[in-house]
């Protein structure tokens, strides 16, 4: 287990699932061994697939790992799907085990370039330095498409009118602000965002909003539309598709479909779908991954990420 600090005589502030806050605003981290392990990028002996690891900047640092599908000829023209890991705003990693071999695989399947976001966590750097990190790592991969941008991957081998944002948990929710970002911010010309796909998302209106809300110092209350999106502000999502998986047994399944709910009502002109894991848990397919629902959410997002 990590800790952060030891303030056993201390009294607690607020208690969540791997974190304290004390009364003083110290924060106590106990985090499972699993969810701080971290593999470095390689080739895949089976399928081919290349990955690196690439720093955007170094202040705040922020970084990717890219994966690269074996190539068909040097000229290959690739979509991109941009992913965000989940992990509560405070743990895991791009680089964790379960998330490099998903991501690596749906390369694979999909036969597309995957650039996986490493983001600020909380404590360390509380929100929003999450979605503000993940949308300079997202800009920066739309300033190649002029190809002559710093990464050889992305110049070659990107085709920038088919890219994808797609994340898991706390991912999804990163996700969705990215894909609106995308519709009001605006990416360069010659970038188009196709779809947008969230699994097991995380937004407001459950037991979990008082913990976004200690994590997020500059809030705006339970409506800051970060954590609880308004059907205006979906309706403005920078993409043409949306991809929503959520499950039975999850907590976070009735948030999914909440947001699925004002999707159908903002009049956004995309095409949008919900898929439900019956009788499955928040995010299982990243436990076992060869878990025949596992591989059927996996071939679902592959399918999507082809466009069939």
């Amino acid at each position: 287990m990590a800790s952060l600090s030891t303030a056993d005589n201390d009294e607690v502030a607020k208690e969540f699932g791997f974190w304290r806050m004390y009364k003083d605003g110290r924060v106590e981290m106990c985090l499972p061994d699993w969810a701080t392990k971290t593999i470095p990028p390689s080739i895949d002996p089976v399928t081919g697939v290349q990955s690196k690891d690439v720093t955007i900047s170094t202040e705040p640092l922020v970084s990717v790992r890219i994966f690269l599908p074996k190539l068909k000829n040097l000229d290959e023209k690739l979509a991109l799907l941009f992913y965000v890991h989940g992990g509560g705003f405070s743990m895991m990693s791009a680089f964790q085990p379960d998330y490099h071999n998903f991501c690596s695989a749906v390369a694979a399947e999909a036969n597309v370039i995957v650039v996986s976001v490493e983001y600020g966590l909380f404590p360390a750097r509380p929100i929003p330095a999450c979605y503000d990190d993940s949308w300079a790592a997202l800009q920066w991969v739309a300033s190649h498409v002029n190809r002559n941008g710093p990464e050889k991957w992305l110049n070659d081998h990107t085709d920038f009118e088919k890219v994808f944002i797609g994340g898991d948990s706390a991912g999804g929710n990163i996700s969705h602000t990215l894909a609106f970002r995308a519709g009001t911010i605006g990416l360069p010309a010659g970038v188009k965002v196709v779809g947008l796909t969230l699994v097991h998302p995380f937004f407001g209106g459950t037991k979990d909003d008082d913990m976004w809300l200690c994590m997020c110092p500059e809030n705006k209350g339970s409506d800051d539309p970060r954590m609880n999106p308004t059907v205006e502000d979906i309706a403005r999502l920078g993409c043409e598709k949306v991809l929503i998986f959520v499950a039975e047994k999850d907590h976070l399944n009735v948030v999914g479909k909440n947001y699925f709910g004002k999707l159908k009502k903002s009049g956004w002109k995309g095409n949008f779908e919900l898929v439900e894991n019956d009788k499955e848990e928040h995010c299982f397919h990243l436990r076992d991954p060869y878990y025949e629902k596992a591989m059927e959410l996996k071939r679902k997002f592959v399918s999507f990420l082809r466009q069939e």
